[in-house]
């Protein structure tokens, strides 16, 4: 007896790469030598898979992707700013 409904269409290639880089994101320094289609399907999936850290959405601002740069404005990303404090406090200034 033939179950055709119980299978299902294995992962795409490209697909099975996107999710693998989302699990390492964290350690790539540059995003420019992916294609425009590919980063916004990557930024995407970072967000679901709650990976965007600070490092993270500096490198997908740097790609200068208008899909992706939309998105941060839509959904009011902002770079966290750390104040810096002094270390030794002088009374001569």
């Amino acid at each position: 007896m033939r179950e055709d409904w119980m299978r299902t269409t294995p992962p795409s290639l490209l697909s099975l790469t996107i999710d693998t880089a989302v699990l390492h994101l964290s350690n790539f320094s540059d995003l420019s030598s992916i294609p425009d289609h590919i980063i916004l399907d990557l930024f995407l999936r970072t967000l679901k898979a709650g990976k965007l850290t600070e490092k993270v959405l500096k490198l997908f601002v740097a790609t200068g992707n208008d899909e992706v740069l939309a998105f941060i404005q839509a959904l009011n990303i902002q770079h966290v700013i750390t104040p810096v404090l002094p270390t030794r406090c002088s009374e001569k200034f």
